[in-house]
């Protein structure tokens, strides 16, 4: 496994900027999570390291080694891309197998055979190993997709999006596994996706990414409690924060143009009066959604509250973020 060093990265296609001016280190050993909505910059981040393009200006090390020249062959790496790609000729286990057969990894038969039956079995596909790819269901086919990636063993796992195409029970366990299989391997990985879940469950790092920029880096608590920006707040936290005029609940910092509150930020009981709209029973927490002087607010409360809609809550505010005009925080 390797470290992956990110210098001043810059990537346009035509007008557009896809990259611009990316410097991250993604540590050897570590499970970093690419975060932002479509446009970002994350599957362009992944392509730059794998070497299916190239940058207008920076560089891409892997393990403390320019890449620059590097075919993606030459790298040690493997991507699992967004939309499944497997040798539609070929059955669950070939596919599987593929990688291993590789003229450079040499892999013994019987090494083969073992790592594609541990994958299969982790990735619930066991059962499928002589089916050829194309009698699969969508979710089976990114299954082997991720499979193919996880039997080898490279320098840096690249994943563009893998748990997309699956149901939400599947989903919820191969984040798990993923988890747990990098966690155990210490294997680098660098993980794409819009999903808040996915980055707050499983990585070590968070990369947040907007137009291009790598708006912070961190842990994902480190994002979520000490956002730079409400851009960097919105991108973790269900439900989402709240972004309401900064002098709503009473003064606040002269520069601060508006005030950011968490669930948690939110103590009920105290302060001022709202008014309960709508409530939100989802089993483990419920959500109340409020107007508070014509803002509409959503936090959380306990479980099994007795509050319905049109009942009145009183609110108040503890250590709220606050945010000037251009979005930045305020400390």
């Amino acid at each position: 496994m390797a470290e992956v060093s990110l210098k001043g990265l810059t990537k346009s296609f035509g007008d557009e900027t896809a990259l611009d001016n990316i410097t991250m280190t993604v540590p050897d050993g570590s499970f970093v999570v690419l975060l932002g909505p479509t446009g970002a910059g994350k599957t362009t981040t992944l392509r730059m390291v794998s070497g299916l393009d190239t940058p207008d200006t920076g560089s891409v090390s892997i393990g403390g080694v320019d890449m620059a020249g590097q075919t993606p062959a030459q790298r040690d790496v493997t991507m699992v891309f967004q939309q499944y790609s497997l040798y539609p000729h070929l059955t669950v286990r070939q596919n599987l197998e593929f990688p291993l057969k590789s003229p450079i990894l040499k892999t013994p038969p019987d090494e083969i055979n073992r790592k594609v039956g541990e994958v299969a079995e982790v990735l619930q596909i066991s059962h499928k190993l002589d089916n050829k790819a194309t009698a699969l269901s969508g979710g089976e086919m990114q299954r082997v997709s991720i499979g193919r990636a996880l039997v080898r063993q490279p320098s840096v796992y690249l994943m563009d999006e893998p748990l997309s195409s699956l149901d939400a029970k599947l989903r919820s366990d191969l984040r798990v596994e993923l988890k747990s299989i990098q966690a155990n391997s210490g294997a680098t990985l660098l993980y794409v996706t819009h999903d808040q879940i996915e980055a707050m469950t499983m990585a070590t790092h968070v990369g947040v990414l907007d137009n291009g920029k790598l708006v912070q880096f961190g842990t994902p608590r480190e994002i979520y409690e000490n956002p730079v920006s409400v851009y960097a707040a919105s991108r973790l936290g269900q439900p989402r924060v709240n972004i309401l005029p900064a002098d709503l609940f009473g003064p606040a910092p002269s520069a601060a143009q508006t005030i950011g509150l968490r669930p948690e930020h939110i103590v009920q009981g105290e302060g001022q009066d709202s008014l309960v709209t709508r409530v939100e029973h989802l089993g483990d927490q419920t959500r109340l959604h409020l107007v508070f002087k014509d803002h509409e607010i959503t936090t959380v409360t306990h479980a099994h509250t007795e509050l319905n809609g049109g009942d009145i809550v009183k609110i108040r505010p503890n250590n709220p973020y606050y945010f000037d005009a251009t979005g930045a925080r305020v400390a």
